[in-house]
């Protein structure tokens, strides 16, 4: 049924509140997407807080390879709670309005914590060719203060883009309709309510697109084409081995989270439906942060002894 959005404009005729599409009329479905979000959403909590929590508190992590995956799991667990809260509520509410403030708020937050992602990835990829290529000079080279700039350079570049993007979307004039036909407000689904022209926002979100999601991945694969380049020539297969595990799991986190986000934002706009941008939507919000504890733990000896002796402290309090 369609919101009457007169209701929610002001006296300008500004729409300043919107309502979420809801997802279908099949309460069945609506509840089992539902009970499907819910579980991933609370495993990727469990599972990122716990290695964030097993890296801080075990010395033998402290180093910058495992520094950058504790901002990793910091960022995933942001990335959802942005999005996930209130697409669990739309689901099983009829009360699926958010107000135009709430909405530049979540889209914000939302782009903070992807873009920042983008680039610590890239970081990571630079860490290991740091740690595998010049192995001399990797304890000065990536010393505890250069690891420190790293990670707040990317969190800087996330929220200076949130704020940029936010901010220039929102100074658009919503005069309806009002529905958001996704499941958070993401930039393309809000630009597409916009009244006027807003060719120079579509083309603002694809260059930022490019500067954010295209460049880091490009550092990402030259980082690892020196890789392959250094770990071809090493006479030993042992070496060779222990050099390509250190880097399959960050490469297969590289691949979910950048296959979907460059699907969803650098694709021509005529090629968008709201059926695969939601698919997508959930892909890179839920799944990819539900897979990536998982893949780091179980690839990883090193984490895995650190959450089992994480969890090891968390009974003994328990039970003492």
């Amino acid at each position: 049924m369609s919101i009457n959005c007169s209701l929610w404009q002001d006296n300008s005729m500004s729409v300043k509140h919107f309502a979420f599409v809801k997802f279908s009329e099949v309460t069945e479905q609506c509840f089992l997407l539902f009970t499907l979000i819910l579980l991933m959403f609370l495993a990727s909590l469990t599972g990122n807080a716990l290695i964030a929590l097993a890296i801080w508190t075990n010395p033998v992590l402290h180093t910058p390879m495992y520094f950058f995956l504790a901002n990793l799991s910091l960022l995933e667990i942001g990335y959802t709670c942005s999005t996930v809260p209130k697409m669990l509520q739309n689901l099983v509410s009829e009360a699926r309005g958010i107000s135009r403030e709430g909405c530049a708020t979540q889209m914000f937050f939302f782009t903070l914590f992807g873009i920042s992602e983008c680039c610590l990835l890239a970081a990571m990829a630079f860490d290991r060719y740091m740690a595998i290529c010049s192995p001399l000079h990797y304890a000065t080279r990536m010393s505890r203060g250069v690891c420190g700039h790293l990670a707040m350079v990317s969190w800087g570049v996330g929220c200076t883009v949130g704020l940029g993007q936010t901010n220039y979307i929102f100074s658009l004039d919503f005069c309806g309709p009002c529905e958001i036909d996704h499941f958070f407000c993401d930039l393309p689904p809000i630009l597409a309510l916009a009244c006027g022209d807003t060719s120079h926002n579509e083309a603002a979100v694809f260059v930022a697109a490019i500067l954010c999601i295209s460049s880091p991945f490009l550092l990402i694969i030259a980082s690892y084409g020196r890789i392959l380049a250094a770990v071809l020539v090493m006479p030993s297969p042992e070496g060779r081995q222990k050099s390509l595990s250190t880097c399959s799991s960050h490469l297969l986190v590289v691949t979910l989270f950048y296959g979907s986000a460059s699907v969803s934002y650098m694709r021509p706009k005529t090629s968008h439906s709201p059926g695969v941008d939601k698919l997508l939507a959930l892909f890179y919000t839920v799944v990819t942060s539900m897979l990536n504890p998982i893949i780091y733990s179980l690839r990883n000896k090193e984490v895995k002894t650190a959450l089992r002796r994480t969890l090891g402290k968390k009974n003994v309090l328990t039970h003492g």
